[in-house]
């Protein structure tokens, strides 16, 4: 699926060929992928130039002329595109946005699980969606107090959507072994200095997945993403298995918490 870095970089991408260019048609080549009915879309877009592009958590906006916003979500495989001719189309193309320069945007989805909707605002589909704030947003402070609370473990309140947008499992993951946090620690058990080191972690994780387009093979040594490959048929301490980038002799645990994978190292996360 993709993830807040992915959908970043999907971000950045429209915004350097899509805005102040008038939208002359709206392509529908499959209309599974609509949110809202498609005379609806089509009239709303067609005709309107995108103002400027924002992002909360793995939702896209395109802002039109009047105020009016395009939704993009990518659900578990979406993408953009670009092309100029009908054969130059990338496959799974659902959706295509005509410009008037003659460029084609095109919304691509090849499980069809991501929608495009027409929203009044990014506000209103925020509130709608129940989405909490864009996880870059958070501070240390609105992590006390959004978790301070609660007698939960930490891991499901960090994936849900609904207290921080954009914090998918593998993120997730990786904030808590940079924080150094084990995923079932209960969140109204931390201290503030460990509040400090969550916000930290979260923008250390996604500053530098968004600073390499969310290729992953080239995070830094010292990420745990790299430990994430696990073969449970693997002998202990064999090249199948994958060590702490800290503690290059400590296995990393495979469990699931909250029914999602969850990969720790038992030497630095510490229930």
């Amino acid at each position: 699926m993709p993830e807040l870095p992915e959908v970043e970089t999907y971000r950045r991408f429209l915004d350097d060929i899509i805005l102040h260019q008038p939208i002359t048609a709206f392509e529908v080549r499959d209309a599974h992928v609509l949110g809202t009915d498609e005379d609806t879309l089509r009239q709303g877009v067609v005709g309107r130039q995108v103002a400027a592009t924002r992002r909360i958590g793995k939702n896209c906006f395109l802002e039109l002329n009047d105020g009016a916003v395009l939704a993009l979500h990518f659900g578990m495989t979406g993408d953009v595109g670009a092309y100029r001719d009908d054969h130059d189309a990338p496959r799974f193309t659902r959706v295509a946005l005509h410009l008037a320069d003659g460029l084609r945007v095109a919304f691509i989805d090849p499980r069809k699980f991501g929608r495009i909707r027409l929203a009044a605002s990014v506000e209103a589909y925020q509130k709608a969606k129940k989405l909490g704030p864009d996880a870059l947003d958070v501070s240390a402070d609105y992590l006390k107090q959004a978790l301070g609370g609660k007698k939960t473990i930490l891991k499901p309140l960090l994936l849900d959507q609904r207290i921080t947008a954009g914090l998918g499992n593998w993120i997730v993951d990786e904030v808590l072994f940079q924080a150094k946090l084990h995923p079932e620690r209960i969140a109204n058990s931390l201290t503030d200095k460990e509040f400090n080191a969550l916000s930290v972690a979260i923008q250390l994780v996604l500053q530098t997945a968004i600073q390499h387009e969310a290729t992953y093979r080239h995070f830094p040594a010292s990420f745990l993403i790299h430990a994430r490959e696990w073969d449970d048929s693997a002998t202990p301490g064999s090249e199948l298995h994958k060590f702490c980038p800290r503690h290059p002799k400590t296995l990393i645990d495979k469990s699931y918490v909250g029914g999602r994978a969850t990969y720790v190292c038992p030497r630095c996360q510490v229930v």
